[in-house]
């Protein structure tokens, strides 16, 4: 896919996407939302790519909705994807959902502004750090709209329900420091040196591990943040353990570390990850 508003490259076993209108500080739109999903679909699809990072190019990480249309931006429902009830679905949430849906874990590497969308973009990616210059803001309330992408789902899990009502009801803009402080952010980097700490934390991945493994314990991690009982944990970790135990990858595993040398895992991804949550509803939007 030739892709206009965003970039994507893959170096060293790491997928790096670029949200690109630096002269709109990288803005969401329409068109970023659908090449954002497609190149989710093109990570998810190539074996080569063990992790991913989002960034933003210029100076912004993602300064939200585009405002280009004036007082009526937001008038025009969330997108052009319609669901069947016939109301325009959020396009954040599609972009949310396919995040959280990715095979490969995610980094956000954040340059600089994630406000609205492009803080909430971040919350299923699985790692976040940020520049010392980002800042960051859940300004909804003080656009007249209420948070999207799937944030009052991921928010309060994150950072924990106080810190999000604060965040959502002021809709104040705050530094990177107090990212960090709350939890939404790991670690914060002068910003020349946020891309190659983004890098280190891949490389530490896609080097070191199997991909079936990560791939299921992202599932697994994210999945159980909604258990009603550490039985339902207990249940899938022994499906798990059972599929993955008797696998190559786990041979592999075991007969590297014996014979102290790095391991060559012979399984991919695209040959599918076992199904462990035989009891998982699924989840259709109306």
């Amino acid at each position: 896919m030739a892709y206009t508003e965003i970039e994507l490259a893959v170096e060293d076993h790491i997928a790096t996407i670029t949200l690109n209108r630096p002269e709109r500080m990288n803005a969401f739109t329409n068109t970023m939302m659908h090449e954002l999903i497609a190149a989710f679909d093109a990570t998810d699809g190539d074996d080569d790519v063990r992790v991913v990072i989002v960034t933003g190019a210029g100076r912004a990480f993602c300064a939200g909705a585009d405002l280009g249309g004036g007082g009526e931006t937001f008038s025009r429902g969330g997108s052009d994807v319609v669901g069947d009830s016939g109301v325009p679905r959020d396009g954040g949430g599609l972009v949310s959902l396919r995040i959280f849906d990715s095979k490969k874990p995610v980094i956000a590497a954040i340059n600089g502004a994630a406000v609205g969308v492009g803080a909430t973009m971040t919350l299923p990616m699985d790692i976040r750090i940020a520049s010392t210059a980002a800042k960051f803001g859940f300004v909804f309330a003080r656009r007249g709209i209420v948070p999207e992408a799937c944030s009052s789902w991921f928010l309060p899990r994150v950072v924990g329900i106080s810190t999000a009502a604060e965040w959502c009801y002021s809709g104040r803009v705050f530094p990177a420091s107090e990212a960090v402080e709350r939890g939404l952010v790991r670690s914060t980097h002068e910003p020349d040196e946020l891309l190659a700490a983004a890098r280190a934390i891949a490389a530490e991945i896609a080097e070191h591990t199997a991909p079936v493994s990560v791939a299921l314990t992202r599932r697994m991690l994210w999945e159980m943040l909604s258990a009603a009982h550490p039985m339902d944990a207990h249940r899938v970790d022994s499906r798990a353990i059972a599929v993955r135990g008797a696998s190559a990858d786990a041979a592999e595993g075991v007969t590297s570390f014996l014979e102290k040398r790095p391991a060559a895992f012979p399984m991919s991804v695209s040959e599918g990850l076992p199904d462990v949550f035989p009891d998982a509803e699924e989840h259709h939007f109306s």
